[in-house]
């Protein structure tokens, strides 16, 4: 795990330094369903099962205080070429602490990530955050198509 240094380190109301890892086994699965499913506008209602699929085929970074998770990232990436942030969050009685700004700071850093030609994302909510690592609006949109099934985890549910 790494810890944040001081000089970077969030300000908390509580004594534990903010430790971030990729270390898959520290990840508190059970959380990040129970964010991602009841609590997130982009997997509302996402299975447990397609869950852990996508922490399997993932880059995944935890935060945590002490042994609590507070926030997470997820990115899909080849670790050659391209990577895609998805799935950030940080538990809501914990925002407000510069946790989120942390996990974009070590995950950027990360040495899987490094080199790649493109790293996308998309949000709603936190464009600010994200520009201030760079992010920018798409240069060229109208070069970039999808196939979007917003509800499709409510429809496989029934």
């Amino acid at each position: 795990m790494n810890t944040v240094p001081d000089e970077q380190e969030p300000e908390q109301a509580t004594a534990q330094k903010l430790e971030l890892s990729d270390d898959k086994q520290l990840l508190d699965v059970e959380l990040i369903h129970h964010f991602l499913s009841q609590h997130s506008y982009w997997a509302k209602g996402i299975s447990l099962e397609r869950v852990v699929v996508s922490l399997e085929n993932s880059l995944c970074i935890g935060a945590y205080l002490g042994k609590q998770q507070v926030g997470f990232v997820r990115v899909i990436t080849d670790y050659a070429t391209y990577a895609n942030i998805k799935d950030v969050f940080v538990v809501p009685e914990y925002r407000g602490n510069g946790i989120s700004r942390e996990l974009m700071r070590f995950t950027l850093a990360h040495p899987h990530l490094q080199g790649l030609r493109r790293i996308t994302l998309t949000s709603t909510g936190a464009r600010g955050l994200y520009e201030k690592f760079g992010f920018t609006a798409l240069q060229h949109p109208e070069t970039y198509m999808e196939i979007h099934n917003p509800g499709v985890y409510q429809k496989q549910s029934k």
